[in-house]
């Protein structure tokens, strides 16, 4: 059954929501590449790393809603994943993590590039006629997978399983894309209002270490 916001959504996702999905898919490339950076792999590996950090979520997104996987009819995303590989083998090390190779540029990148894609997702999916609540999943799967992949592959935790907001910024960002379209605000101020959104909740939790409270078993 077509969601009730396919009307309304459809015709609109153009250049501001294209823009979102190509500078998530670049900025969580450059993430990639950087765990690659992390542990001194060859080019081959950041490039891997970029490709499969970038487009993982997308990918996920796609074949859960039968959509064509994104990145194999265009090949401007993989294009995207290579330059930001590239930029990455290329730079001093200390621009990405200071001199002390302590900095956060991983962070930081992941975070823009969640929320960028956290609101494309979900706009995607409503696109192909997926229920609101549904599509703001896909936008959360689509924020977070490729993540969770590079993670996977670089032997480090989990970003799920690190102490700040994650996946809870995500679900923000393409939350609130989905309710401000509901109702009735232009698709392109909707976008850049939850990017916003779901990148400031992010952007504290980096800065201040916010947390949903964790399980604590009540049993001695």
């Amino acid at each position: 059954m077509a969601s009730p916001l396919l009307p309304a959504i459809a015709p609109q996702i153009g250049p501001v929501l294209e823009w979102l999905g190509l500078i998530g898919t670049a900025l969580f490339a450059a993430s990639g590449a950087l765990a690659a950076a992390r542990l001194q792999q060859t080019l081959v590996t950041f490039a891997f790393f970029a490709l499969v950090t970038g487009v993982g979520g997308g990918t996920v997104r796609d074949l859960l809603i039968g959509a064509p996987v994104f990145w194999v009819h265009d090949p401007l995303p993989a294009i995207a994943c290579g330059i930001a590989a590239l930029l990455v083998w290329l730079t001093p090390n200390r621009w990405w993590h200071g001199n002390d190779g302590r900095g956060r540029a991983l962070d930081w990148l992941d975070a823009v590039g969640l929320a960028a894609f956290a609101v494309f997702g979900a706009a995607k999916a409503l696109s192909f006629g997926i229920p609101p609540f549904v599509a703001a999943i896909m936008g959360v799967v689509t924020g977070c997978v490729g993540g969770i992949i590079r993670d996977l592959l670089a032997g480090e935790p989990s970003i799920l399983l690190r102490p700040e907001l994650y996946v809870t910024a995500a679900a923000l960002a393409s939350g609130l894309f989905v309710t401000l379209a509901a109702l009735g605000m232009p698709v392109p101020v909707a976008s850049v209002i939850s990017a916003l959104a779901g990148f400031a909740l992010r952007a504290l939790a980096i800065k201040r270490g916010l947390a949903l409270p964790g399980y604590h078993s009540s049993r001695p």
